[in-house]
């Protein structure tokens, strides 16, 4: 668990961060609900259960939490009606037109200004999965779950800026060079371009963060690195 200096400083971040991003962007809302009912028939706002932090049981069992997370909605009402739970893919046909933009320059994400305040997730972490995909990641791609130890889901984080919506690796990344060993390191022609070996680099990336907590020094230029570089990701149109 991180020490009680960075808990209380990313807290104070959140709070203010949160209050922050309320007051600028609630004036946009209006002009965002429209857009999206303009654009396709259904609520405007999504409602889903995301996987929270993994904690230790009174019992020594690691479980992990749940809670609701609040985004503006970008896909068909009926997305997931005959296939259930699916991660979401670049280009994916049940995102909407107006969905596209969204989550291209993240405007999706603004009602977790809400869940930040609440407490329910932090400005800077590991981001939220859904339980019923959480499972059987954890198969997949050993040790996944631990991004999420003593540590809450983050609206940004070092993942989201330095990769793609899933995690791929972008060819001038740091650990291009690793490539070969962390993708499909048997060259199985049927596991190319799997997502496990996507989520696989993601987590190093939530690691890497986590790691960051365990100092304050680390933690704070760790976190204004990313808190900085969100808005260039954005921008560019990376990190969803």
């Amino acid at each position: 668990m991180p020490p009680a200096s960075v808990r209380v400083t990313k807290r104070a971040i959140d709070v203010l961060a949160s209050l922050v991003g309320l007051g600028v962007t609630l004036p946009l809302f209006p002009l965002i609900a429209l857009a999206i009912r303009l654009d396709s028939p259904g609520p405007v706002f999504y409602k889903q259960k995301r996987a929270c932090s993994l904690q230790n049981t009174d019992g020594g069992v690691p479980e992990t939490t749940t809670f609701w997370i609040l985004k503006f909605r970008t896909m068909r009402t009926d997305a997931e009606k005959n296939t259930g739970a699916v991660v979401a893919t670049k280009n994916d046909p049940r995102v909407t037109r107006m969905g596209r933009f969204m989550r291209r320059t993240r405007i999706d994400e603004l009602p977790q200004f809400i869940n930040i305040l609440r407490g329910d997730m932090t400005l800077v972490g590991p981001r939220p999965e859904r339980p019923e995909l959480l499972a059987d990641l954890a198969l997949a791609v050993p040790y996944f779950e631990e991004r999420m130890r003593d540590v809450k889901p983050g609206l940004t984080g070092l993942a989201q800026i330095a990769l793609g919506y899933t995690g791929k690796l972008p060819e001038n990344s740091e650990l291009s060079d690793f490539a070969d060993t962390l993708q499909n390191p048997f060259d199985l022609p049927e596991a190319a371009g799997a997502l496990a070996d996507d989520m696989r680099i993601k987590l190093l990336y939530d690691l890497a963060y986590c790691a960051a907590l365990e100092k304050l020094p680390t933690y704070l230029g760790t976190e204004l690195r990313i808190i900085f570089g969100t808005p260039l990701a954005m921008l560019r149109g990376t990190g969803h």
